[in-house]
């Protein structure tokens, strides 16, 4: 049975591309004016033959100088040779691997730019589907920096046997070296050098494949370093220096079957959110789903609880509910909350988180990608649905959703394109979208969240999408 409600897919393997041309100069002079910024924050502009062009790092209103590195039919992708003039919103990266590393994509631009630009890709997904958002779009926000409490670092020798720590230059699979990094939480960001200069001693550093680390309550700092194979005297040298580093560190042996064994004590892993009468500890493990900014996080809690106003006789049934982020927090809201995840481990976290809170949530397993009987039987006896799904979202829920007795739908999502999707499933069975919010989880980058609540405004009638013709029969429409 697939292990759905996880919220990160398996990485998949990427195909060989072909090398890409050698950068020419663009036609003319190669002096193009940024027109707008595509979804993925890349500027946008059209040569002198019409033809679209995306330029790396370039904002609306600039003039630039391009180098095309890339041809395409149908468009062209270009790098900045020279800048003619900065746009208002341009600012200088506050990280000064901004240019090399894949991990911040937006440093070029103010942060309050960014936050508008995800809330406009947010809106213009939505109109591809012919959904008006509402007028007030709200912005959920937070720190700039510091904010991020997990992190996953590559690790490679070169043919040199020298050895490189870092993330992925963008578009690429070669590693950038760091020793700073403006987003990570500072406990983990000042561990940078020293695990690069722990890397340096081992045996063995070409069969470490990569580096996982994790800050959890109480300053408690998770290394978990994935060990391709077993190296007896490395492992000693990790047990030393989280000794030396007062960390907690294990290591997951194995290429294809894993195993996650302690090099230290095996700690207490403990994140709290906050309900509205107390705060709720979360226990979990290594590789369950953590939301990266723990503020966001509970913003959108305090969100959902804001728009749900959920009474005690109320229902509610939490899909895709991984640990009970969602659920636990507000299980003293409502009369009855269910949740439901793909994973049997992640039902077990949940029900004892719930257990060591003094919850009543009753925790259950079911595929959600193939949701049979027993998810529809779960929707007919809630009045309130939330979902919190992974990136591909959750269209086969919505589609039983759609055809249900549901009056209210409030979705998570941490891609707007699957959710544009499924909102249009939704609409199609009755609900109007009547709250929407971005949430930057992710500031820097181009990575957005989103809140949608979706409500019945009646059982008669179905709500019209824009565009939608009722006077016509072929539209679909209903007098």
């Amino acid at each position: 049975m697939a292990m759905l409600g996880k919220r990160r897919t398996p990485a998949v393997r990427r195909e060989r591309q072909a090398p890409s041309p050698a950068p020419a100069v663009a036609a003319e002079a190669g002096t193009l004016v940024i027109e707008r910024l595509a979804h993925d924050g890349r500027g946008v502009a059209r040569d002198g033959e019409g033809k679209t062009v995306f330029v790396d790092a370039a904002l609306p209103g600039e003039r630039v100088e391009v180098a095309i590195h890339r041809q395409r039919k149908r468009y062209d992708e270009a790098h900045v040779r020279e800048r003619l003039s900065d746009a208002a919103t341009r600012v200088e990266p506050p990280c000064i691997h901004a240019t090399r590393c894949g991990g911040c994509d937006l440093q070029h631009l103010s942060v309050a730019g960014q936050r508008e630009h995800k809330r406009e890709v947010l809106i213009d997904l939505l109109g591809r589907q012919g959904i008006d958002a509402p007028e007030d779009v709200a912005i959920l926000q937070g720190d700039d920096a510091g904010y991020r409490r997990r992190a996953r670092l590559g690790v490679k020798c070169d043919a040199q046997g020298r050895v490189h720590l870092g993330f992925r230059a963008r578009g690429s699979e070669q590693l950038v070296d760091i020793d700073s990094c403006h987003v990570l939480a500072p406990a983990l960001a000042r561990l940078l050098p020293r695990l690069r200069a722990q890397l340096e001693t081992l045996e063995a550093p070409r069969h470490v494949g990569h580096l996982e680390l994790l800050l959890t309550d109480a300053e408690v700092v998770t290394l978990v370093i994935r060990q391709l194979r077993h190296v007896p005297e490395d492992e000693h040298r990790w047990r030393a220096f989280a000794e030396r580093e007062a960390l907690a560190c294990a290591v997951r042996r194995g290429r294809k079957a894993t195993e996650l064994v302690w090099l230290s004590d095996q700690p207490r892993l403990v994140t709290t959110v906050f309900g509205s009468r107390r705060p709720i500890s979360l226990a979990l493990a290594p590789g369950d789903f953590l939301q990266v900014n723990a503020h966001i996080n509970q913003r959108l809690i305090d969100t959902l609880r804001d728009w749900l106003a959920l009474a005690h006789d109320d229902s509610l049934l939490d899909l895709f509910a991984g640990i009970g982020n969602f659920s636990l927090a507000l299980a003293e809201d409502a009369a009855r909350i269910t949740a439901v995840e793909g994973s049997n481990a992640m039902v077990e976290r949940l029900r004892d988180n719930a257990r060591l809170n003094g919850l009543d949530v009753d925790a259950l397993q079911a595929d959600l990608s193939d949701p049979g009987e027993a998810v529809d039987t779960l929707i007919a006896e809630h009045d309130t649905v939330l979902l919190d799904p992974p990136r591909e979202g959750a269209s086969a829920i919505c589609r039983r959703l759609a055809e249900s007795g549901v009056m209210r739908v409030a979705y998570v999502s941490c891609d707007p394109a699957s959710l544009a999707r499924d909102a249009a499933l939704l609409l199609a069975g009755g609900f109007v979208l009547s709250r929407l919010a971005m949430a930057d989880m992710f500031p820097h980058t181009a990575h957005l969240e989103s809140l949608a609540l979706f409500e019945r405004p009646a059982r008669s009638g179905r709500p019209r999408r824009r565009n939608e013709d009722h006077d016509t029969p072929a539209s679909g429409g209903r007098h």
